[in-house]
């Protein structure tokens, strides 16, 4: 589901492929890339929403997405995880923040990026093609 707000989305299913091409064929070992912290382990049991995705690398549990926010205005909330319905009040709270979504297993670890992007209220504002650039807006309100 994406939000009003949601915008520069960045997908990194291709590198994921990728990795499990490696993983699969034996190149790579299942340690390497089953490595989730124990910190990504809690974030994703308290703050994740779960998937109907099984893992590519167990096969046994369906993966968990945690979803981290990022930016200047968050202050110490940067580098938090968030559950998914927090995303849209942060969204017309804050200007502008990252979010980072990682599946993780909660079984065996597998945990890997899958996509970014950026929310908050900036996405809200004049469109189009003569619309100001956010960091033209920017300058425009550290003048005012």
């Amino acid at each position: 589901m994406r939000m009003r707000t949601q915008r520069q989305v960045v997908d990194y299913s291709l590198q994921k492929r990728a990795l499990l091409r490696e993983v699969h064929s034996g190149r790579m070992g299942t340690y390497e890339v089953c490595d989730a912290s124990p910190y990504l382990k809690n974030a994703a049991r308290f703050h994740g929403e779960p998937t109907e995705t099984r893992c590519p690398v167990c096969r046994r549990e369906n993966l968990t997405h945690v979803h981290y926010i990022y930016g200047d205005e968050l202050k110490q909330s940067a580098g938090q995880a968030r559950s998914k319905t927090e995303l849209p009040v942060l969204a017309m709270t804050f200007r502008e923040f990252q979010v980072f979504v990682v599946e993780v297993c909660r079984g065996c670890g597998w945990n890997h990026l899958v996509e970014q992007y950026l929310l908050g209220r900036d996405g809200l504002g004049e469109s189009g093609p003569n619309a100001p650039s956010p960091s033209t807006r920017r300058r425009r309100e550290a003048a005012e």
